[in-house]
């Protein structure tokens, strides 16, 4: 069973957001066993619009629409929607009566007007699907067997009609096949020496298992996909293929992506173990920090960070030697060393990740060729310093140096 995803809206086109609602929609379809065909964005722009629905109906079972559903005049999804299925709009009593509840309760500063009282006009064919969250609600509308679902744009409007409405809907509606996807993440080896190394397995594979290769900034994702009319000789078969590749890639695998990432097993093995952890960041600015303190109960762990981005800092802050620094520049290994040492005696933590490089574009406080960085991990037993050579593009390595800091440190308190 296909489906295809359009996303209406000029600010999408002219990259003034991104469009994380067909991410969202697509995860959701593949977990009951629709695949999505195509993804498509249009403008705000009715000819446009209606091609786009023509020729969706010709490749899909289910086209799901998102955005253009506001108030406003530039808004003319609608619209589009009366003249693609040759209906009319009607003003619905149940989306009014949420619409007025909702100005009276949450929108006290902006009193209700004619504009905000027309998201209660809907095509008289459609079904209406309630939106809690909002004022725009969806619609449900069939063409010729084909499913148009429109959405609201404003992701979390979005997200709760899919999860409550449309997904079940679909669910109950359609007889559909299982797909399964098995994520490995490996840290450490490329796509091309990890292809080379399991090519033999690879090639073995069942005809209804593929595998594909998603690397990403010093780490590769394998994914495992199967699909097929019956559940469980589905996962058998998954589990009996990764049962032969987990010891062709025992030494690279992190684990499995859909049970925790990286960040997230290091925090709980933290957690788990008791231990604390500080950072002393340079050229990564804090990212490792941000990475940490985005999952929940980071405080039982991280105590806290120093972006010592310039060199007095990291001689005034975290007491690394003036001498050091004229010695070996700020880029080297020593530097890293004490900055980890640091900072994990200011923060009185058992860890600290310690980073320092040369990001570009310059080469700034040192000789050190743009893209040589130092990450260090220290511990009551331990201070490891290592040296890496992440390429020329600053987001890349920054990136690929916080992941490689949170590659080291997992390895580190595995052995304690």
């Amino acid at each position: 069973m296909l489906a295809e995803i359009i996303t209406i809206g000029d600010e999408i086109l002219i990259g003034q957001i991104i469009d994380t609602n067909s991410t969202f929609i697509a995860q959701e379809l593949n977990k009951i066993g629709i695949s999505v065909f195509q993804i498509t964005s249009v403008q705000d722009d009715r000819t446009h619009i209606l091609n786009a629905f023509a020729d969706a109906a010709k490749r899909v079972d289910v086209v799901l629409v998102t955005g253009g559903l506001g108030p406003t005049k530039d808004d003319v999804t609608k619209h589009t929607f009366c003249e693609y299925f040759n209906d009319h709009l009607v003003e619905d009593p149940a989306v009014l009566a949420h619409v007025e509840e909702l100005f009276a309760k949450y929108i006290n500063s902006t009193p209700i007007s004619d504009i905000n009282r027309k998201q209660a006009l809907v095509p008289s064919k459609a079904e209406v699907l309630h939106n809690d969250n909002g004022t725009a609600p969806g619609m449900w509308m069939n063409q010729n067997g084909v499913i148009f679902v429109s959405m609201p744009g404003v992701p979390f409007e979005m997200k709760h009609l899919m999860k409550e409405r449309v997904i079940p809907k679909l669910s109950a509606l359609y007889k559909r096949p299982y797909i399964i996807h098995r994520t490995i993440t490996t840290y450490g080896l490329g796509e091309s020496a990890i292809a080379n190394r399991i090519e033999a397995w690879e090639d073995a594979l069942p005809s209804h298992i593929k595998l594909a290769y998603l690397p990403n900034l010093g780490k590769v994702r394998l994914r495992i996909s199967a699909k097929g009319p019956e559940y469980s000789p589905l996962m058998e078969s998954v589990d009996a293929e990764c049962e032969k590749l987990y010891p062709m890639i025992h030494d690279i695998m992190l684990g499995l992506e859909d049970d925790e990432s990286l960040e997230e097993l290091i925090a709980r093995l933290l957690t788990k173990k008791g231990l604390t952890l500080s950072t002393a960041e340079s050229f990564t600015g804090g990212k490792i920090a941000s990475t940490l303190t985005s999952i929940p109960g980071a405080s039982k762990y991280f105590k806290g960070s120093v972006v010592s981005y310039a060199t007095e800092t990291k001689v005034s802050v975290l007491s690394v030697p003036q001498e050091l620094v004229d010695a070996h520049s700020v880029v080297s290994a020593q530097v890293a060393g004490a900055m980890a040492k640091g900072v994990r005696k200011l923060m009185k933590t058992d860890f600290a990740i310690a980073t320092t490089g040369n990001a570009g574009p310059s080469k700034g406080d040192s000789d050190a060729e743009v893209g040589t960085v130092f990450i260090a991990i220290e511990g009551e037993k331990i201070q490891l310093v290592q040296e890496f050579k992440m390429g020329s593009n600053r987001e890349r390595i920054v990136e690929k140096s916080v992941n490689k800091a949170f590659e080291l440190l997992q390895k580190e308190i595995l052995k304690m």
